[in-house]
Formats: structure tokens, C-alpha cells, sequence
């Protein structure tokens, strides 16, 4: 199982978008500064994700999640999902 996740840096409030067949391994690896893009803005929390069959698809979501149309996409889904969950 592949996954294209979300996380939001609670330090700056920067959101990064990747993909990932571990999960857990990946936000790990974030919040210990192993990736280039993001080891300068830590504390990491994972704010969304979603499971794809295979690697080809989560970086196909991932391309779109980056786009514009994509980025529109996910403003909405979470503002409906964090006014249900108040």
C-alpha cells in the first residue's frame, strides 16, 4: 500500500505534500530533520493522507494534490471535514 499524505509544520503553519509507503516511517523521518525541504521547519503533524494501490498512483495524486485544481480540491475537503469535526 502506497499513501499520499499531508503534513502541516506547527511551527509556520507550511503544509508539505508527499508520497510514501510508510507512513509513520516518513513523518518520523520529517520531524527529525532527514528531509532537505522541511528539517528547518519541525515540529511536522500528518493533517491528511490518502491510500493508493500502488506507487504510480500516490505520485499521480500527489502531482495533482500540487496543482491548482488540486489545491482547491483538498481547501474544501478539509474545511467541510474540520466543520463536522467542530
Amino acid at each position: 500500500m502506497f499513501y499520499t499524505y499531508i503534513i502541516k509544520s506547527m511551527n509556520t503553519g507550511h503544509l508539505y505534500t508527499g508520497s510514501t509507503n510508510d507512513l509513520r516511517k516518513r513523518l518520523k523521518q520529517h520531524n527529525e530533520g532527514k528531509s532537505t525541504w522541511t528539517k528547518n521547519k519541525t515540529p511536522w503533524n500528518l493533517i491528511y493522507y490518502e491510500a493508493c494501490l500502488n506507487e504510480q498512483d500516490a505520485r499521480s495524486r500527489e502531482k495533482y494534490l500540487k496543482s491548482g485544481m488540486g489545491k482547491r480540491y483538498l481547501k474544501n475537503r478539509l474545511r467541510r471535514f474540520l466543520s463536522l469535526t467542530g
